[in-house]
């Protein structure tokens, strides 16, 4: 639990969008990952079959609910209370003064881009394991990914664009 503990809050906090729910959904999920460890099938990846559990589990959470979740924006710093032993990418990207303007960014593109950015890039897992996560073709998972990037490159750009704009931004930065 202690090594997968920050990729499930951060699935759950993607999809959730609140912090406290984030946190109770991933107990969730862990319970049903314990109890769901005989369907793993043998010679299977672990991480892969974790995500989706957690991934569906906020979605049966959502379903619940029965309203769409609000877009609220969440401070990075809440983001990242769960310690983990490793430094996590998220942890590593933290030291670039950049960071905050990433997770600005990743918060204005679709929820769609969202999801492949945090499972490709934050998530670092491999375009077939996101294909069989989502249950799409491959060449779907490569192309939206392509679109996803560029998205959230043109997103970086205007937010920096912005800040240039903006003395008293520029003079906060790091």
């Amino acid at each position: 639990m202690r090594r997968y503990q920050h990729r499930v809050f951060g699935v759950a906090l993607h999809y959730l969008r609140n912090r406290e729910d984030a946190q109770d959904a991933a107990q969730e999920i862990f319970v049903k990952v314990y109890r769901g460890l005989g369907k793993l099938e043998p010679g299977r990846a672990f991480l892969p079959w974790l995500l989706r559990v957690a991934r569906n589990g906020c979605i049966d959470r959502i379903r619940r609910r029965k309203v769409r979740t609000p877009e609220i924006e969440v401070p990075v710093e809440d983001c990242y209370d769960l310690s983990a032993d490793d430094p996590t990418p998220e942890d590593r990207s933290l030291l670039s003064g950049r960071q905050a303007l990433l997770y600005q960014a990743l918060g204005q593109i679709s929820d769609n881009h969202r999801e492949l950015i945090l499972l490709k890039e934050i998530q670092e897992m491999e375009i077939r394991e996101i294909a069989d996560l989502l249950d799409l073709p491959l060449g779907t998972v490569k192309s939206r990914s392509n679109r996803a990037r560029l998205e959230l490159a043109r997103a970086v750009r205007s937010l920096e664009t912005g800040q240039a704009r903006n003395p008293a931004v520029q003079e906060v930065a790091p």
